[in-house]
């Protein structure tokens, strides 16, 4: 059972990157090397950080790559902000009684600033800050504290964290909402990813505090319905938005449907809610299964009713929620060149060989609801 909790910081609590991807180019500019872009900063930063110097400036002194670095976060750092669920996973710690931790790079002053900002270290017991190589002192943390390893679980955005969590012989469980990409959390192998710290409050609840089932269970879970569309503008774009939940591929925005919802009125909510969007003009395309999809970041069976649609907007404006990292309105040919995941990639091709005005509207049901 779990019963302690070490944190990272950065991309586990806190969104800081584009403020360490601003600090990171300014040391590169005064270098003399080229800034990067965010992608190329996620694909190249690792930890401990010495490493990315060492690849990048290896001819520049270490206190002055730091001294450089720290000045100009000090002044990014006001971009910093907490992450979508953090607060409330963090309360749910502090109701169930478990003993929290922080383990993290972060330099003690910046930690100082923004929890002045947060508050969040009124929820840890003991924050560990300015630690660049968390694998050598994981042992001292749980000694110190009397930790049990098989009672203590370490969360992470980097395949960093995960190697620090099988050094010390605990659990590990590995978010998406920071540096590391999918493909290199599960390269890291950590004993469960997620997407965001909300779900793994879910799965602490489900197995009773176990990262895994405590009992085997009665079946295997039946395939999720889920509604998507692909959403046209005015000038005849459409929009594509991009996850880390499916391996950093753009796709189209949807989600599950709920109990007792039709899927006509699951797909306007979920279009509203992940991307602030009202839509009109909706047509079914297709059906298709996506089961146990490699893309995705965790084994599932879907059930994807895929949709076009229009903006009720003339000019609409995109709010993404926290499930989506970035988007672009692109013509139907733009948008087939993307890295795209299947699913999206069949729908596109789909789209892309019906004839204009070929698609089906869909009818309204006529499926009167029933009481329960």
């Amino acid at each position: 059972m779990i019963r302690n909790i070490i944190f990272d910081w950065s991309g586990t609590l806190v969104d800081d990157l584009p403020a360490v991807l601003k600090a990171s180019n300014f040391v590169l500019e005064q270098s003399g090397r080229p800034a990067m872009t965010l992608p190329e900063f996620r694909a190249e930063f690792s930890l401990p950080f010495t490493q990315f110097y060492d690849r990048h400036t290896p001819e520049v002194p270490l206190p002055q790559l730091e001294a450089w670095f720290h000045a100009e976060f000090k002044r990014a750092q006001t971009s910093v902000i907490e992450l979508p669920h953090a607060r409330e996973f963090l309360e749910f710690c502090r109701a169930k009684k478990f003993r929290t931790f922080l383990l993290s790079t972060i330099h003690t002053d910046h930690f100082k600033v923004q929890c002045a900002v947060t508050g969040f270290d009124a929820y840890l017991d003991r924050p560990y800050t300015n630690v660049r190589d968390k694998r050598e002192i994981i042992h001292e943390v749980l000694r110190e504290n009397n930790l049990q390893p098989d009672e203590t679980l370490f969360i992470g955005d980097m395949e960093h964290d995960i190697e620090t969590a099988r050094h010390g012989g605990i659990h590990s469980c590995a978010v998406l909402t920071g540096y590391n990409t999918l493909e290199q959390l599960r390269a890291a192998r950590p004993d469960l990813i997620v997407e965001h710290l909300d779900e793994l409050k879910r799965v602490l609840l489900k197995n009773k505090f176990h990262l895994k089932p405590v009992e085997p269970e009665a079946s295997v879970e039946p395939p999720l319905a889920t509604v998507g569309a692909l959403i046209f503008n005015v000038q005849n774009e459409v929009l594509m938005i991009r996850t880390h939940k499916w391996s950093g591929l753009w796709g189209i925005p949807g989600g599950k449907i709920k109990r007792s919802e039709t899927a006509l009125a699951a797909l306007r909510r979920e279009l509203r809610e992940e991307t602030g969007l009202n839509i009109t003009d909706i047509r079914f395309v297709l059906v298709q299964d996506c089961i146990s999809s490699k893309e995705f970041y965790r084994d599932a069976h879907f059930v994807l009713l895929n949709y076009t649609c229009k903006c009720v907007a003339k000019d609409p404006r995109v709010v993404l929620n926290e499930e989506a990292r970035e988007f672009q309105w692109l013509k139907l040919a733009q948008a087939k060149k993307l890295k795209l995941n299947r699913p999206t990639k069949v729908l596109l091709d789909a789209v892309a060989k019906t004839p204009e005005g070929r698609v089906p509207r869909v009818p309204k049901s006529k499926i009167a609801k029933r009481k329960p």
